[in-house]
């Protein structure tokens, strides 16, 4: 038998609330480890036990076989004696005082969790909630580090025996998924009609009556991931024009969300990159070039030959625009604010400053911790150029990323401009860059 050894390793980077501690849990029963790994507010730690073979192919994997969502960007192993450990375990996680972790940006639905939404003998079946380790909400709802449910969001919505056994599954690929839930234990929507507070129907119920407004051209305010939308029928020319003028902005172009990318190529000229970029996890507004024979209004962009669009990136807006003869394949969907205000993000909060904005409001009980718009970014084709997208807002799906810089900067920050504002610091090698945060002239802003 070979002679066991110990390791400790610390590994920085993004590696929380993003299936990581369950991927080193398999890695180590895989190569027969015992010990433990924990999140700490600095990043991950591991000890682990085993032969020489085991320890150094379980290192090895660590960097090969990542989790889709996760990044490393510094890994430190250290060499000790075997603890004799009697198996290997998820332990609870530490805070370390002064020390910072990345926290992972917001992720669009996977393809995995759009197959149950939609599949009848799911138990999550038709949930506007649905997520797991690869998906769903990080940054928009975490409250502080390390990231654990109960520095979440989520923390009132107690895990029904169903979702703990899920939680709980090392083999489950919802195992420590922090936003786990279910119609059961978790978040729930309802439709509310403006200015009343009349409720106009419940989960499914609401879902159906929403669309059925949209597709009658009402006005519908919709809380989604970082904040509110007003969306509307994207072929309806009146009802944009009644959103144009209750909102005070008369011609700046309008945001689509399409259904599918089959949906974008009947409105828009889409190339791979495009395409690439419109699937992508951080599902941003893509500016594209509008086809001449799109039978969208025309006042969705006035005078503009390019529309702004992007795909479904949560379990609800999958639902809205769930494919039907009678309702749209696009859907106008704004942020929800006036001109120049930052968007709404809390219940009460849209209700006050939307109510005059829309026609009825589709609510949910799962708050935004951290309001976020929805990112921008345009497809590029430059000779020797590293990237071929140019990221016009930086917010959902990439903030808080942060930048990698090839030197060590002293504690700096950078404010920004007063108008389409954001801000960096910077510590050690990262620059962290604040998602959109808007006008600076505006109060709440």
């Amino acid at each position: 038998m070979s002679e066991r050894l110990g390791a400790r390793i610390h590994i920085t980077g993004v590696v929380q609330g993003v299936g990581f501690r369950p991927f080193v849990y398999g890695l180590a029963r895989r190569y027969a480890l015992t010990g433990w790994v924990r999140n700490t507010s600095a990043g991950v730690d591991i000890e682990a036990d085993g032969s020489r073979e085991a320890l150094a192919a379980f290192t090895a994997a660590l960097r090969g076989e990542l989790p889709p969502l996760a990044h490393i960007d510094q890994m430190t192993v250290r060499q000790q004696p075997a603890n004799g450990f009697a198996q290997f375990q998820i332990v609870h996680s530490q805070p370390v005082p002064g020390a910072f972790q990345p926290i992972s940006a917001d992720v669009a639905l996977c393809d995995d969790c759009l197959h149950e939404l939609f599949s009848p003998d799911d138990r999550r079946y038709r949930y506007p909630f649905i997520n797991c380790t690869n998906c769903g909400p990080r940054f928009t709802i975490i409250r502080d580090i390390p990231y654990d449910r109960p520095q979440t969001t989520m923390a009132p919505f107690a895990l029904c025996p169903a979702c703990a056994a899920e939680y709980a599954n090392p083999l489950d690929r919802r195992f420590h998924a922090q936003p786990v839930a279910c119609p059961v234990c978790g978040p729930h929507i309802w439709l509310e009609e403006s200015g009343r507070g009349t409720i106009l129907g419940e989960r499914e119920e609401a879902l159906q009556a929403a669309r059925r407004r949209l597709r009658e051209g009402q006005i519908v305010a919709i809380k989604g991931l970082g904040g509110f939308h007003l969306a509307c029928d994207a072929g309806n020319s009146t009802a944009i024009t009644k959103l144009r003028q209750r909102k005070h902005r008369p011609d700046k172009p309008f945001a689509l969300m399409v259904a599918s990318v089959e949906a974008a190529a009947r409105h828009c000229l889409l190339d791979d990159n495009g395409r690439a970029l419109l699937q992508s996890r951080a599902r941003p507004i893509v500016i594209l070039p509008r086809r001449p024979d799109s039978p969208l209004a025309g006042n969705i962009a006035p005078g503009q030959r390019n529309l702004g669009v992007m795909l479904p990136y949560t379990p609800l807006h999958h639902l809205l625009l769930e494919a039907a003869p009678d309702f749209p394949d696009a859907l106008v969907m704004t942020s929800g604010n006036l001109s120049e205000e930052p968007i709404a993000s809390d219940n009460e909060e849209a209700r006050q400053r939307l109510g005059g904005l829309a026609d009825a409001f589709l609510l949910h009980n799962r708050d935004i911790h951290i309001r976020c718009d929805d990112s921008v970014a345009r497809p590029i084709a430059l000779t020797g150029s590293a990237s071929n997208v140019l990221t016009l807002r930086r917010a959902r799906g990439f903030a808080p990323a942060p930048l990698r810089l090839p030197w060590s900067a002293p504690p700096l920050l950078a404010v920004g401009a007063a108008l389409k504002n954001t801000f960096c610091l910077t510590r050690d090698r990262y620059a962290f860059l604040s998602h959109h945060i808007g006008d600076l002239e505006n109060y709440e802003t």
